[in-house]
């Protein structure tokens, strides 16, 4: 899609209410509400944390942004997600975080994100983390610059095959809790994109959906 009739449209998100559960749903793991209910104690106690889904044009066309996070021993090691990361005491709020965390690993200017609507909250059991999104837009193409210590790769995903529903599929993969099962999942970019970022990935598609 051609970034300039993007733009003209996305705006129209600001005054949508959010779909929240009825998005995060349909990408769930088959095994999330069970996880949710053992943890609803130890969630009261959640550590917080914010992530950025940016839109950007590249050769006229949108594209977002993703990374692949680098193999290490921990819960989300070697998956896609988001740029973001956890809340610090220095952020003014949770929009600070999304955006000291955007620049920190992929090397966007906060300067150049407008921050359009804050989206759904979602808890992950897992990293007993609440992560809370926001669906920013960069009217000029960054030059992105990766973390080496947490980024492998940055991913830039054009907006054209998140919408595309040929790319939502159910595959197997491998948890973190060493078992294999099958998930909802986006394939972008040759990489599969599952778990709490395609459930948040999926609410940001339903929006589109109404405005583009």
């Amino acid at each position: 899609m051609r970034f300039k009739t993007f733009l003209e449209s996305v705006v129209k998100i600001k005054h949508l209410n959010l779909f929240g559960e009825s998005s995060h749903a349909k990408m769930s793991p088959p095994y999330r509400l069970k996880l949710v209910e053992e943890m609803k104690e130890k969630a009261k106690d959640a550590k917080t944390a914010a992530v950025l889904a940016l839109f950007y044009p590249k050769e006229e066309e949108t594209y977002l942004v993703l990374i692949l996070r680098k193999t290490y021993k921990g819960v989300h090691s070697a998956q896609v997600g988001f740029p973001g990361g956890k809340y610090e005491d220095e952020d003014a709020d949770l929009r600070a975080t999304a955006l000291r965390e955007a620049e920190e690993e992929v090397g966007v200017a906060q300067s150049m994100v407008n921050i359009l609507k804050k989206l759904s909250p979602l808890y992950i059991p897992p990293s007993n983390f609440m992560v809370h999104p926001y669906f920013g837009i960069s009217e000029f193409t960054p030059k992105f610059i990766k973390q080496d210590e947490e980024v492998e790769a940055v991913l830039e995903v054009k907006l054209q095959d998140v919408l595309d529903n040929q790319n939502a599929i159910v595959t197997k993969v491998a948890t973190s809790y060493s078992i294999e099962v099958k998930v909802p999942a986006f394939k972008l970019n040759g990489f599969i994109v599952w778990g709490a970022t395609a459930m948040m990935l999926g609410e940001i598609k339903d929006l589109l959906k109404q405005v583009l």
